[in-house]
């Protein structure tokens, strides 16, 4: 009996571990509004591995610090993803040294690198008439990533209440 309940203590121990880890890396989060639409819809949930910029590939969704009000990030960076956060969730466009998307993000029209320098990421929602992205912010900084989107999990018609609510 004493040995049965050591072993049942470990595997508790064992088990708590690894929500732990994994809480760590995987979040959930759920979207609010609708610059990534058609890809993404106002109430879809997605799960997210925690990622830096060097784990961001051309095409990526991912997850990001929202900026200030005035267009640019004046907080420290984000350690811990919680309620209440604003975040946004974009496309990479271009990652470091791919060409600079001139064309494509205004922002950029007047620098006067070829390459998208390291530690930066473009971004731009898929709807994009209706999105804070790089056609505005210009660069996003690497620190500032949060992580990459690996799955769509449904949509909910309220706020879930474990995850963080993004902006798309």
């Amino acid at each position: 009996m004493i040995r049965t309940l050591g072993t049942l203590a470990v595997g508790a121990l064992a088990l708590g571990a690894l929500a732990w880890l994994v809480r760590r890396r995987v979040f959930v989060v759920t979207v609010r509004g609708g610059s990534m639409e058609p890809t993404l819809s106002d109430g879809d949930r997605l799960v997210c591995r925690r990622a830096g910029i060097a784990a961001v590939h051309r095409g990526d969704i991912v997850v990001l610090e929202r900026p200030d009000t005035d267009r640019h990030w004046t907080r420290p960076p984000v350690t811990r993803i919680g309620k209440g956060q604003e975040l946004l969730v974009k496309r990479a466009v271009a990652v470091p040294g791919d060409q600079v998307p001139r064309s494509l993000v205004p922002a950029l029209a007047g620098r006067p690198e070829d390459r998208v320098p390291p530690r930066c990421l473009v971004v731009l929602g898929d709807n994009g008439a209706h999105s804070l992205d790089s056609k505005r912010l210009g660069y996003i900084p690497a620190e500032r990533v949060l992580g990459v989107v690996r799955r769509r999990l449904g949509t909910t018609t309220r706020r879930a209440r474990h995850s963080t609510t993004i902006e798309a």
